[in-house]
């Protein structure tokens, strides 16, 4: 594996995923790997969970690490080939990708939809410009289409706390007050069709995702009727892709108690930040059947299996 742009990267999800799992038990077995190689995350939107959990994956295969905020820190960057360079652009990403490309080993991105064009924006302008122009492998810790780390990162958690073999799964789109990218949803989507799973989406009429990621997914329109007797409760907000960039803040879409007691005595997952009584109330992030924590701890393993094959194929 060269680059972890998709889901579609991972050759064998089970293999992966059981990988993971191996390693959790002792993190540091892999530590000589990375020695004298540097990995920079490049970071043009904030984060937490995915910048210390890459950063820490990263040391416990024995890596340097160089983080820099690109919106902050860096110039601005142009991405058109032929363009003028007389307005706000400072550096054309042809030079910026090789010369980052001279400093890590492996280059890491995150880079979101703006969601203003979708043309734009599932052109995956950003990714697909340092792909095209780094001489190192890229990995993906958040695009304008898609989160394959937080989706690896999920399928290691439901596989972990499953009951039964084919458990039943239920991503529910929920309000926010803000319009927030499709990312997450379309790489769980993705992901959850390489797993054995009972797999259904709920969300309200106009927040379809992409035909692309969903493909013959069944949709569910009515969230209690979808929540009955589910194993597991995704919950992610999601602006339009069809109206796209639409938002909304219907509040009969929050996760509560009682919705809750419609499922199989289901986990309840979330990729955080969530914005608690907007999308769901205290007492399910709080419960006993919330496994936000332990889904987020998962974020370090996924990074680090990711590294560990691209180090492996160097």
């Amino acid at each position: 594996m060269k680059n972890y742009f998709s889901i579609q990267d991972i050759d064998s999800l089970p293999d992966w995923v059981n990988e993971a799992i191996e390693m959790k038990k002792n993190p540091l077995s892999d530590k000589t790997l990375g020695v004298d190689k540097t990995i920079g995350l490049l970071f043009f939107n904030p984060s937490l969970r995915t910048r210390l959990s890459t950063q820490k994956a990263a040391l416990n295969l024995g890596m340097n690490v160089i983080v820099m905020n690109f919106s902050g820190e860096g110039w601005s960057l142009e991405y058109e080939d032929g363009t003028v360079m007389d307005q706000g652009t400072s550096e054309h990403v042809k030079e910026a990708a090789q010369v980052v490309s001279q400093y890590c080993d492996i280059i890491a991105i995150r880079a979101f939809a703006k969601l203003e064009n979708r043309e734009d924006d599932y052109s995956e302008k950003v990714l697909s410009s340092f792909i095209k122009y780094a001489t190192v492998p890229i990995v993906n810790m958040e695009s304008a289409t898609g989160h394959p780390l937080q989706a690896l990162t999920d399928a290691i958690t439901i596989t972990e706390n499953k009951k039964n073999k084919k458990p039943k799964v239920v991503l529910s789109w929920a309000p926010h007050p803000k319009a927030l990218p499709q990312a997450v949803a379309n790489s769980f989507v993705e992901m959850m069709q390489h797993m054995d799973a009972h797999f259904v989406i709920t969300h309200p009429v106009g927040f379809e995702l992409a035909v692309q990621f969903t493909k013959e997914v069944p949709i569910d329109y009515n969230q209690e009727n979808a929540l009955k007797d589910a194993d597991f409760v995704y919950v992610k907000n999601w602006s339009s892709y069809n109206d796209y960039g639409k938002s909304s803040q219907d509040p009969s879409w929050k996760i509560t108690e009682e919705k809750m007691k419609l499922t199989n005595d289901a986990k309840f997952m979330h990729c955080l930040p969530v914005r608690r009584n907007v999308v769901i109330d205290d007492a399910v992030i709080e419960s006993e059947n919330s496994i936000v924590i332990e889904q987020a701890n998962n974020r370090t393993y996924a990074a680090q299996l990711v590294v560990k094959k691209i180090l492996e194929n160097q």
